[in-house]
């Protein structure tokens, strides 16, 4: 029987260094692939779901909405309000007119900031800009929405060529 001739330790480093690169590689391969589409995809989903609770009078935020825009009816603005977000995210699910979409999508975003601005008294404890109260929390982690939303319409000739709309790119946008 032959003895086998131990590895130098630099030799099998080496050997899990390569290894560990080419799954590597493979992971980042997959999310280039697929984590565009589906950060749209979530957001579209997102935007469906909260609008259809703003249709149907479900969500926990009416009165919020309804005291931050004070100055329109809240009978018919709530729902509205959630019939845009419904066609936003449509628009993010369906993935065409994306520019518009987009543009749409930062325009319902930034309104959400409102909170900050018309009640800061919800929004922030004891008038403290660190201090944020619930409500105020439920407004500042738009900021990654909004981030989110930018992300996507900064790469949207990659989501068009993942569409198979290579011929075509600008028919995604």
């Amino acid at each position: 029987m032959q003895q086998e001739i131990p590895r130098p330790p630099a030799d099998i480093a080496e050997r899990a260094w390569r290894r560990l690169e080419r799954i590597d590689s493979r992971v980042l391969g997959l999310l280039e692939r697929f984590a565009l589409p589906l950060l749209r995809l979530s957001l579209g989903i997102i935007f469906v779901w909260f609008g259809m609770l703003k249709i149907t009078g479900q969500t926990p935020v009416s009165e919020l909405v309804a005291e931050t825009v004070f100055w329109l009816n809240p009978d018919w603005f709530v729902p509205m309000l959630g019939v845009f977000e419904v066609l936003v995210g449509i628009g993010l699910l369906i993935g065409r007119g994306l520019r518009l979409v987009l543009a749409l999508f930062v325009l319902q975003m930034v309104g959400t900031f409102l909170v900050l601005v018309v009640q800061p008294d919800v929004a922030f404890q004891d008038g403290n800009l660190l201090m944020l109260t619930t409500e105020g929390e439920f407004v500042v982690k738009n900021l990654v929405l909004l981030s989110a939303g930018l992300m996507i319409g900064s790469r949207l000739r990659a989501l068009s060529s993942w569409t198979g709309s290579h011929d075509l790119p600008q028919a995604q946008d």
